[in-house]
């Protein structure tokens, strides 16, 4: 066995696709062909989505192979998004973490652990406040709550589908993404 097949390990991760409609077994066969056989197509809310378990070197390493495998299809489809959300209730991050609901609220308002929680990035006027998973995980792992793959699998996939919602954006309205752009890096 190799050093590098040594180092390689199975990751399971969901890629939501677009381009596609519906599952057919023309659109099965042609992800088959293209290297996705160790993924399973299913849909769920309208979304057709592919979930893997992918033998690489690292989880990044196996997300964009799967990307790269998926595009290989060349059947139209895309994918959207890797299924996993970086914004999060404190349910969500409870549960990540294995913690009840009241001591993420305590973490977060300061009554218990170290202080600094990470202030939540959007819906802080409805009562339904959403915070940032690479935040808060970061904390999480600076106060050693989390392994530091835990904190980098969250980083991969928060930078993952950062840089395919900006492509999409791009795909989109490209005169506006490059007007933004220019206004943002001139302040």
């Amino acid at each position: 066995m190799s050093a590098k097949r040594a180092r390689e390990r199975e990751y399971d991760f969901a890629l939501i696709l677009t381009g596609v409609r519906e599952l057919t077994t023309e659109v099965e066969n042609a992800l088959f062909e293209a290297g996705c056989d160790d993924a399973t197509l299913s849909v769920q809310y309208g979304s057709i989505y592919m979930e893997f378990s992918r033998t690489a070197a690292s989880l990044k390493d196996a997300i964009l192979s799967g990307i790269r495998d998926v595009r290989k299809a060349g059947i139209g489809v895309d994918v959207w998004r890797v299924d996993g959300c970086n914004l999060v209730t404190l349910a969500e991050i409870a549960r990540r973490v294995r913690r009840s609901r009241q001591l993420v609220h305590q973490y977060m308002t300061g009554k218990r652990g170290p202080g600094g929680f990470p202030a939540p990035e959007c819906n802080l006027t409805d009562g339904q406040p959403l915070w940032a998973w690479c935040a808060v995980s970061y904390w999480l792992w600076q106060n050693d709550m989390i392994r530091p793959e835990e904190l980098q699998d969250a980083e991969i996939v928060a930078a993952i589908n950062n840089a395919l919602e900006h492509a999409h954006q791009r795909g989109r309205n490209p005169k506006l993404v490059e007007e933004v752009a220019r206004a943002v890096a001139q302040m």
